[in-house]
């Protein structure tokens, strides 16, 4: 029996003091209505309406029913009433998770203008680089960086950024500058904790045939600015996207390495549980997204980008590193995240 419309055809008895003008307010029959209310009054173990030949009374205990049922159906009448419009109109607390580093590098600039535009909707923004579970966790979104899309949730791409391995320009004056994937086995290298294989740096040629080398690792983390500021520093190799280390590369501060070898692209994405029923604070947050990102990615607007052969490793380690040898933070460093972020 379904309750909810059990009681629902109840009140209207009363109301209309008749099962037959019942069943034409409820578009129904007179043998439903009847059948409703029998099965009620079954289910509950007790008698609900007197019935006459020309009219009904409420019993005690349905006058107490009947009273209580109307309150009932008018806190589920506005509930849907608030369920829908919340899909029509953007409200209610939005909550977001975000890898730590692209959070507050690209996304946080973003926010005052969503919350102008939108001042309906609370965000609750969580920055974790590790892979969250939507559902399990109780997020509505999540921004992640990925290389493989998303198998269990539904993504929508806002922009894309690619690896680059990369060291300074002290490291390679010391240690020469590896050719080919192989060679990294004689440097020290600086791992990302959440990478896949972080031990494994994995290569594809011009040609499509891969290259996987085991590196050996003078340090790992999982936070990407710990990763940036070790390179920085002179402490090794590492591999890390544009949008983490574009502005060290076209500023010399980072020298690209193994021009004809490449990494897998990066995707990244606005992953929400499901299209089906899809509230308006995601649906508008998701669009606000992809207009911000639209066109080049802003770590890519830049002219200059350096290739590989292009820099001079004598001039570029002679040339002043603004904020030091780490440059966290700085308006001129790309502070973001890498590989599996969030």
């Amino acid at each position: 029996m379904d309750r909810l419309r059990a009681l629902e055809v109840f009140v209207t008895v009363v109301a209309q003091d008749s099962f037959a003008r019942a069943a034409e307010v409820l578009d129904t029959s007179p043998a439903n209505v009847t059948r409703y209310v029998n099965d009620l009054e079954s289910h509950l173990g007790t008698r609900l309406l007197n019935r006459s030949s020309r009219k009904l009374s409420l019993t005690e205990a349905g006058r107490a029913l009947y009273e209580r049922s109307k309150t009932i159906l008018d806190e589920v009448a506005e509930l849907e009433a608030s369920a829908s419009s919340s899909t029509l109109v953007p409200r209610g607390r939005l909550r977001l998770n975000a890898p730590l580093s692209f959070g507050i590098r690209y996304l946080a600039p973003l926010w005052p203008k969503f919350m102008e535009k939108y001042p309906e909707v609370e965000l609750d923004v969580a920055l974790i680089d590790r892979v969250i579970d939507i559902v399990e966790e109780g997020y509505d979104m999540t921004i992640r960086i990925s290389r493989d899309g998303s198998a269990s949730n539904v993504a929508r791409k806002l922009t894309t950024s690619h690896d680059i391995v990369c060291a300074s320009p002290a490291y390679l004056l010391r240690h020469g500058r590896p050719k080919v994937p192989a060679d990294l086995v004689k440097h020290v290298c600086i791992g990302y904790s959440y990478a896949p294989h972080v031990e494994e740096w994995r290569f594809t040629d011009d040609n499509g045939k891969a290259h996987v080398v085991k590196v050996s690792l003078g340090m790992q983390s999982n936070n990407c600015d710990t990763v940036r500021a070790a390179a920085l520093a002179g402490q090794g190799i590492i591999w890390q996207p544009t949008f983490m280390v574009g502005d060290d590369v076209r500023e010399g501060r980072l020298v690209p390495l193994l021009p004809g070898y490449h990494l897998p692209e990066i995707e990244v994405l606005a992953v929400f549980p499901s299209r089906r029923h899809l509230s308006a604070k995601v649906r508008v947050m998701v669009d606000f997204l992809v207009e911000a990102f639209e066109g080049i990615p802003p770590w890519d607007r830049q002219e200059g980008m350096l290739e590989p052969a292009d820099v001079d490793l004598a001039r570029a380690s002679s040339k002043p590193r603004s904020g030091g040898s780490a440059a966290i933070g700085d308006r001129g460093s790309v502070v973001a995240g890498a590989s599996r972020e969030g």
